[in-house]
């Protein structure tokens, strides 16, 4: 859940549609994993709780910084990082295996915090890290070069034009397999600190994987839970 847009935003607390959706994956005992930077998945630990008695459910929190400053720079009206952290720690205690996104990870902004991170969120019981480099596809490339220029103006220039390096000298980069992670020295020495981070501080531990054996069966397939 959440490919592109948080399930977790503002209006959920209003509409409760992912609540909605969370009852209907465990009444049909079907695995899902949710993507989020918002603290409000909280008040669903009820439901959670219950996914992860048979292994059905995986959590990814998005966290970009550890530097309130940072975060308010890059990513408004989100839970803060001290939030997010907490959010870690009370969903790992109550066993819900965790996965925190250190995405994305955007050179000369936040990319000098991956251990500091990666060392947060392991103590706080985080099972893995992931990352992605910050791509800049189509109009979001226009928007975010108007947003740096205006926010961090010192640096605005040299951003863009590391983030240029890590993808072939575009801000874009669309090409499976390296639009991820990208390509070129400073995309090189991310990924490389990123290995060491896991290495480093999650030796021992390791996402389960999602159980998909009890999927109720039923004569029309899916189509069947729309009616």
């Amino acid at each position: 859940m959440s490919g592109n847009t948080d399930c977790y935003q503002p209006a959920e607390k209003d509409y409760k549609i992912t609540r909605q959706c969370l009852e209907v994956f465990l009444k049909y005992k079907h695995p899902v994993a949710i993507i989020t930077k918002n603290a409000l998945i909280l008040r669903d630990l009820d439901i959670l709780k219950a996914l992860a008695k048979d292994n059905l459910i995986s959590v990814n929190i998005s966290i970009t910084s550890l530097c309130e400053k940072t975060r308010r720079i890059l990513e408004p009206r989100t839970a803060t990082s001290k939030k997010r952290l907490e959010t870690v720690k009370i969903l790992s205690e109550n066993g819900i295996p965790v996965n925190v996104m250190l995405a994305p990870i955007i050179p000369s902004i936040n990319s000098h915090e991956i251990l500091p991170l990666a060392k947060a969120v392991s103590e706080v019981g985080a099972l893995n890290i992931a990352h992605t480099i910050v791509r800049l596809n189509g109009a979001i490339g226009e928007i975010f070069t108007d947003w740096i220029r205006k926010t961090l103006p010192d640096r605005a220039e040299k951003v863009l034009h590391q983030i240029e390096n890590c993808h072939g000298g575009s801000l874009n980069n669309s090409r499976y397999g390296t639009r991820m992670h990208g390509e070129g020295n400073i995309a090189k020495q991310i990924n490389d600190i990123v290995k060491l981070a896991k290495l480093k501080y999650f030796k021992n531990k390791a996402m389960p994987h999602l159980n998909t054996t009890l999927y109720k069966e039923f004569k029309d397939g899916q189509l069947s839970l729309f009616k």
